[in-house]
């Protein structure tokens, strides 16, 4: 294992999120495992981490299986400041998986963005439904 600092933040429940930590480990990592619907998040955390992707807010908002709708958060006209304290208080508003090392952080959607912020890459990648992807 490396000492390469990886964390993802991980819903063991989703399939991208599965494909992300199994290409994490299988390239030698020891990634610290974040289940943030558990641990939840804090307003300053996630926005440190969405100024350090450099997207807007809304670009980590999960629409599907949420309450986003619901909430009237897809409204455009809706503040960073709200999306962030509905992501607090609803986790699961959070799109994942976010992987964050000292290359950067990265929503890793498709699952192959995570060797963005990985200081080593393999050549090909297998999802675990079989699909093969060239890097």
């Amino acid at each position: 294992m490396t000492d390469f600092p990886v964390t993802i933040f991980h819903n063991p429940d989703c399939g991208t999120s599965r494909n992300v930590l199994a290409a994490v480990e299988a390239q030698g990592y020891a990634p610290k495992v974040v289940l943030y619907l558990e641990s939840g998040w804090t307003a300053l955390q996630l926005t440190d981490l969405v100024v350090r992707m450099g997207v807007p807010v809304r670009a980590v908002l999960r629409e599907k299986g949420t309450p986003a709708e619901t909430l009237g958060l897809l409204d455009p006209a809706v503040s960073d400041e709200t999306l962030i304290s509905a992501m607090v208080e609803h986790p699961i508003l959070v799109n994942r998986p976010i992987v964050e090392t000292p290359l950067g952080v990265v929503m890793a959607r498709p699952s192959e963005r995570v060797f963005e912020v990985l200081d080593r890459r393999p050549e090909t990648f297998v999802k675990e439904d079989g699909e093969v992807v060239v890097l």
